[in-house]
């Protein structure tokens, strides 16, 4: 009679993953610390098309028609020489408004070269804020509507009437 003798199964061996897992985790937190994220600052503002011939635009203004906003080293924000917050600025740009000529008008700036991007970037936020501000008061009041509802023609009829005349001064020093 024929025997067979039954073969034992070998049972193979498991890998031990613990090391794995932990190595992994390791990485995931040597890459997290490591990372860094920049986030995109920037101004948005859609410049005009170069005209054809390079001639600069010159224009007379009086000096009552002219708010001077500085900006120097130390990120001191001065309006007509006084010491002001980005929301008084704000507020001093919107009384210069109601005074001055809107079509006449001119914010003068002039920022120091070691200025904090952050710090022109605020005095910049209150300057749009000042603008947005004005003509929704103006489409409000001249045609009863919010800026962003106006149509097209509405919206351009205000953008004209309050135009942003802004004078950037080369920084001193």
């Amino acid at each position: 009679m024929i025997r067979f003798r039954r073969r034992k199964r070998r049972k193979v061996p498991a890998l031990n993953t613990t090391a794995t897992a932990d190595i992994s985790f390791m990485l995931l937190v040597f890459f997290l610390v490591t990372t860094s994220i920049d986030s995109d600052k920037g101004l948005n503002r859609t410049l005009p098309a170069m005209p054809q011939e390079q001639t600069e635009q010159t224009m007379d203004v009086s000096e009552r028609n002219v708010l001077r906003i500085t900006l120097d080293q130390n990120d001191s924000l001065r309006c007509a020489g006084e010491l002001v917050t980005p929301r008084q600025l704000q507020e001093r740009i919107v009384a210069f408004m109601a005074e001055a000529d809107p079509q006449q008008h001119v914010l003068s700036i002039q920022a120091d070269r070691h200025t904090s991007y952050d710090a022109y970037f605020s005095m910049q936020n209150a300057i749009v804020a000042a603008y947005r501000q004005l003509r929704d008061d103006y489409a409000r009041k001249r045609f009863g509507l919010p800026l962003e509802q106006l149509t097209g023609e509405q919206h351009d009829s205000v953008l004209s009437h309050l135009p942003q005349r802004i004078s950037e001064a080369e920084p001193e020093g």
